[in-house]
């Protein structure tokens, strides 16, 4: 099968492609960044896939399944480019589908659709609508792709949509919201509050992509593997110092003081949970998740061990600079 993956060069875009690369199917790639090093066999292109050269890789390679995994969440893009890149691109990737003939489009959105909030169901399902939007604008334009992403089920019934929305992702590359999160020494903790966190080994969501490309499901999926863990067990399981504040003091400190950087809006994140039931794809695709909760949250440890505390950084620097002795 010859299969288009936009987005390519992302961790898990990257599995994706060498696992479909690996059971014979041919491999067609888009991204604004290139791929140093990439497999022989898997065809990568440094386009922007909004502009002319990525619609005449629809035209010229013909894929008959697309993988749509190059939107972006307000920590890697701000502002207006974001909103382009995530509903502009996506608009786009579906016209060229319907008008270069592909079989099968799918779409890798977020569980984070569905917002946190205080009065939301413990496990969301695939009807639910989206919640919170108001206290967290930046996630607007990732929900309105996946909506429009959604309306191709019945806009262009002749191609099969499928619509995943993958749960937080870790593992060795680092790479992700939670990556991102935990990749500090310190983690901001809301005091009196320790929310189920849901997440997969980066390989499991990479397996459960091609599964979805090999089985063609059609419809609007939740993507999950292992059951979920406390935020608090998840940073200690990391070797990380878990730091609990006032929400209002949290508002003032992130993003220093050695906190990562969160937009407002994504501190409702840290007090209510986003766990989603993904029966509904296990029986459509038979996948079953390879790594446990502690295997997931270990091989990103092991790749990743917690950064020394500052003093000792600042010593290790001085002695590389030979100002101290060891």
């Amino acid at each position: 099968m010859r299969v288009l993956i936009l987005g390519i060069t992302g961790a898990v875009a990257r599995r994706v492609a060498m696992n479909l690369h690996a059971r014979k199917h041919t491999v067609v790639g888009i991204d604004t960044r290139p791929w140093p090093g990439a497999p022989k066999g898997i065809e990568v292109h440094v386009e922007d896939l909004r502009k002319r050269a990525a619609e005449d890789l629809f035209r010229t390679r013909r894929p008959e399944a697309v993988v749509h995994m190059a939107t972006v969440t307000s920590l890697r893009v701000q502002g207006e480019e974001r909103h382009r890149i995530n509903l502009g691109g996506t608009r786009v990737v579906f016209e060229h589908c319907q008008a270069y003939g592909v079989k099968h489009a799918v779409f890798v959105g977020r569980h984070t659709f569905y917002g946190a909030a205080p009065d939301s169901a413990l496990y969301h399902t695939e009807d639910e609508p989206p919640k919170e939007l108001a206290s967290f604008p930046e996630l607007a334009d990732l929900v309105a792709a996946d909506l429009y992403a959604s309306t191709a089920l019945w806009r262009t019934p002749e191609l099969a949509t499928s619509v995943l929305r993958v749960c937080y992702t870790l593992g060795p590359s680092a790479k992700g919201t939670l990556a991102t999160f935990l990749r500090g020494r310190r983690v901001p903790l809301v005091a009196g509050y320790d929310p189920l966190f849901q997440f997969m080994h980066e390989d499991d969501v990479a397996s459960a992509i091609v599964r979805t490309v090999e089985k063609r499901p059609r419809g609007i999926f939740n993507v999950a593997g292992p059951q979920p863990l406390p935020l608090s067990v998840i940073v200690r399981q990391a070797q990380r110092i878990g730091v609990p504040l006032p929400l209002a003091v949290l508002r003032q400190l992130i993003g220093r003081f050695g906190l990562p950087r969160l937009p407002p809006g994504a501190l409702n994140h840290l007090k209510y949970p986003i766990v989603v039931d993904a029966r509904s794809f296990h029986a459509a695709t038979d996948f079953r998740h390879q790594y446990d909760e502690i295997q997931t949250v270990q091989s990103f440890l092991e790749a990743n061990p917690p950064p020394p505390p500052h003093r000792e950084q600042v010593r290790q620097r001085l002695e590389t600079l030979g100002v101290m002795k060891r």
